[in-house]
């Protein structure tokens, strides 16, 4: 019972080289661990390699589609962002900038300072894949080139915001899932910031109908969102 309940954690590779600690004298219980390492390696291989194929399926997707076909999009879902309650009473809202296959945000950032939000933006530390959230009053002064090619805040212009002081965070993504499910660029920034927000803090994901499919492929480090606004429905996490 100890030695199933150790390997069905999310760690189970940790979890693995701890029983190998334990059972260390007895060879069958080697074996046995080593196989199941063997195992979990491959699985995870093969769930990095679905995460790869939908990535580039959703970016064939979305190519497919007209530049006014993807305006009229963007449009329904600013339409309803800012008609969403939880949006509209947020004071602090953490948004992003758009990259790659993201849900443009622009007129949503200029709309928000215009209504006097105190506007958040991540800043990204390359080395340590995290995600630093800064307070932004303009968007082109208070701005530099970013890491992954995109404007992001200049921290000598800008001041750090606890993440306990957000109170809803709108989550970039690739593709996602009625059960809150994503996909991100693939370097884990927002897998790593969610679960440091409150609870209390809303997690929001932009997407377009054609992002949310089936069943989106999850790891055990990989987090899900609570809501997910689109162009056509607001779609709670099941």
């Amino acid at each position: 019972m100890y030695m199933q309940s150790k390997l069905c954690t999310p760690d189970s590779q940790q979890a693995i080289a701890e029983l190998r600690q334990i059972y260390c004298s007895d060879g069958a219980v080697i074996e046995f661990l080593n196989d199941w390492s063997w195992r979990i390696t491959i699985m995870a291989e093969e769930i990095k390699e679905r995460k790869r194929e939908l990535r580039e399926n959703m970016i064939k997707t979305l190519a497919e589609l007209s530049e006014e076909e993807l305006s009229e999009k963007r449009k329904k879902i600013e339409d309803r962002v800012f008609d969403f309650a939880n949006f509209k009473e947020a004071r602090v809202p953490l948004l992003y900038l758009n990259y790659g296959s993201e849900v443009p945000t622009r007129i949503i950032l200029e709309k928000c300072l215009e209504q006097d939000k105190i506007v958040i933006l991540p800043a990204f530390s390359k080395e340590k894949y995290r995600i630093t959230p800064m307070k932004i009053d303009d968007l082109e002064a208070d701005m530099k080139p970013g890491p992954r090619g995109i404007p992001e805040p200049d921290p000598d212009k800008c001041r750090m915001v606890p993440v306990d002081r957000l109170d809803i965070a709108i989550i970039p993504g690739i593709a996602f899932d009625e059960k809150g499910a994503r996909i991100g660029s693939g370097f884990g920034y927002y897998d790593r910031l969610i679960p440091k927000l409150p609870i209390t803090t809303r997690k929001v994901a932009l997407a377009f109908e054609n992002q949310i499919v089936q069943q989106v492929p999850m790891q055990s480090h990989d987090k899900h969102v609570d809501i997910i606004i689109t162009d056509e429905r607001i779609i709670y996490k099941i």
